[in-house]
């Protein structure tokens, strides 16, 4: 019999750490110097299998029109292609996020699914 697939939890670090990231603002809105314009928080898709989310760690804020309203070469979710070609990869984004956060993340650590644990060791 298979093991169960634990069921994946929100915590209370990751609520806070998300609601930092919106905080930021628009990461494709800063790119054309709009400066900070509300954002939501866009789970990257570069470190998840087809199908899936990343964690809650691997996110970047991103204003309704850039996530999800705008059409092919504005919203991510209407074209990742066109989206990064204008205002860069995920991973730059998912980079540059963790870097206005404090963070400085190797590159080679950014695909670690258990990113959360790295950046908010327990002490």
């Amino acid at each position: 019999k298979a093991t169960p697939r634990p069921k994946a939890t929100t915590t209370a670090q990751a609520k806070a750490h998300m609601g930092r990231v919106a905080e930021l603002g628009c990461r494709a809105c800063a790119r054309l110097g709009y400066g900070i314009v509300p954002a939501e928080v866009h789970h990257v898709r570069c470190f998840a299998g087809a199908g899936q989310r990343s964690s809650d760690f691997h996110t970047i804020g991103l204003c309704p029109m850039h996530h999800r309203l705008g059409g092919s070469g504005v919203a991510i979710h209407a074209g990742i292609r066109s989206f990064e070609r204008t205002y860069g990869t995920e991973r730059e984004l998912l980079d540059q996020t963790l870097r206005m956060l404090g963070f400085d993340v190797a590159p080679e650590d950014l695909a670690r699914p258990d990113l959360g644990a790295l950046l908010y060791p327990k002490e």
